[in-house]
């Protein structure tokens, strides 16, 4: 929509108010409130100020004033807001240079687009996450200096077998073994259901919904494929979406990759694309009917992983699923159907438009604008460096005998080892100034001081099963 589609549609509806929505630096939605008195087409140029100094990783305190200026296309009404709302998304500028703001994920994307059609390799990147996520009845933490705890709780949960709950019905899924049953065992076919509902509300298009592998009320629901800003803004509304609905029935989502011991983790394998000219160009006579280029995009994404998970799989939780020797895909091959490999390609359809490649390494804790640009320029360069991915791996990759394991490079095995990794490989990032030097600086550096350090100081239970008797 046009600005002023935007403001007759608003008219037209008698909304009365303005929620304006843009991402922090790590990926976490923020937004304030406007009368729409305040909006008129000016605003999507002039933008409406804000604190930066206040968002994580953004502005010091003596230069914090920043502005967000909305982005007409984006206008969705809120369907969980009291009073009808209209949402706008917006890109982040500096007030004095009205230069887009470097830090803004949403800008990074912006350009990561702008460089693919510089390079002539294609003009759209399209991109599927596949976000897979927990429902929880309840979640308690704590963290103090003589304690800490968590505790998340499932009317799922295996581990509730045994608890009287007036009655107890059973049917609960034991663990890996959510994929996936009907109701009573699936006791939540309704909730997503009506989250599949209300991001068709907002205007994303859903293929399907489902339970997953684990016990307590593991869960996937997939978004048609997007370009890339697009599909940014999509994850943001998923996020949103699933929170809300569960909220306003009484539980709990949450999208951290590892929540529970002794289960699946929460993966998002990402599918991506090229396309010119309105043509596929991942389709061809090579493996698995890939092209050259979509085998030289698989060479970039492999090269590339360890840094790459420094945005793709940005916690230290992530890590707890990332642990070679199990199922998560942290090996760095690729096949067509093993998906015990880093990356797939999907052999669902033989239609050259369905040809696209699985990266299936992330985690939804991601932000997804950082994510799917880092993506994008370990593909291009990848095809712009002609980097060969080798031999296909189309066993079991953990069947194979130590020997021939250990020749199957893996991805990082913490956080440390991912920002170490994109210390020293970070020069496919920087290309067209897509990604800046500072915001792969302040990255690392936000990333060690508040996460890793943090994590690192505080002791864990269990060290003190292991060794309080020392």
């Amino acid at each position: 929509m046009t600005p002023k589609q935007v403001l007759d549609m608003a008219n037209e509806k008698d909304l009365k108010v303005v929620d304006l929505r843009f991402l922090d630096f790590l990926g976490l939605w923020q937004h304030f409130t406007v009368p729409l008195s305040e909006l008129d087409e000016t605003s999507f140029e002039d933008g409406f100020g804000f604190d930066g100094s206040s968002i994580r990783g953004w502005q010091p305190i003596h230069a914090s004033d920043m502005l967000v200026v909305p982005d007409s296309t984006t206008a969705q009404i809120d369907p969980f807001f009291a009073e009808p709302t209209l949402v706008l998304i917006g890109d982040i500028v500096d007030p004095i240079t009205r230069e887009p703001y470097s830090r803004d994920p949403r800008n990074i994307a912006k350009k990561a687009e702008a460089y693919l059609k510089g390079t002539g390799i294609g003009d759209t990147a399209y991109f599927g996450p596949e976000a897979e996520f927990f429902i929880f009845d309840d979640v308690r933490y704590d963290n103090a200096s003589n304690g800490c705890f968590y505790e998340v709780d499932s009317v799922e949960g295996t581990w509730n077998t045994g608890r009287d709950e007036g009655p107890n019905l059973g049917y609960k899924p034991r663990h890996k073994e959510g994929y996936f049953p009907v109701p009573p065992t699936d006791k939540f076919q309704d909730l997503r259901t009506e989250m599949l509902l209300t991001l068709e509300q907002v205007g994303i298009e859903v293929e399907c919904q489902h339970h997953e592998v684990a016990t307590a009320g593991q869960a996937e629901i997939d978004m048609r494929f997007k370009s890339l800003v697009q599909m940014g803004d999509q994850l943001m509304w998923f996020k949103y979406v699933l929170k809300n609905v569960a909220y306003r029935h009484g539980r709990t989502v949450t999208f951290m990759p590892k929540p529970l011991y002794g289960d699946n983790g929460t993966g998002m394998h990402i599918h991506i694309s090229i396309w010119k000219d309105g043509q596929p160009t991942f389709a061809g006579d090579k493996y698995a009917g890939l092209s050259e280029n979509g085998m030289y995009a698989m060479g970039g994404i492999l090269k590339h992983c360890p840094a790459l998970c420094a945005f793709t799989n940005p916690s230290t939780n992530s890590y707890k699923r990332l642990v070679p020797g199990f199922e998560a895909p942290v090996n760095l091959a690729y096949s067509s159907r093993n998906r015990s490999a880093a990356v797939r390609i999907p052999m669902y359809s033989d239609s050259p438009k369905a040809k696209r490649v699985e990266f299936r390494t992330p985690d939804p804790s991601c932000n997804g604008y950082l994510a799917f640009s880092a993506m994008l320029m370990a593909v291009i360069d990848g095809i712009e460096n002609r980097i060969d991915p080798g031999e296909p791996m189309d066993k079991n990759i953990y069947d194979l005998p130590p020997e021939k394991l250990a020749n199957i490079p893996s991805a990082p095995g913490s956080l440390d080892e991912a920002l170490a990794a994109l210390k020293e490989d970070q020069e496919f990032l920087l290309k067209g100034g897509v990604f800046t030097q500072d915001v792969i600086d302040m990255w690392i550096d936000y990333k060690t001081e508040n996460e890793i350090n943090t994590v690192k100081l505080r002791p864990h239970p269990y060290e003190f099963f292991l060794y309080f008797d020392v």
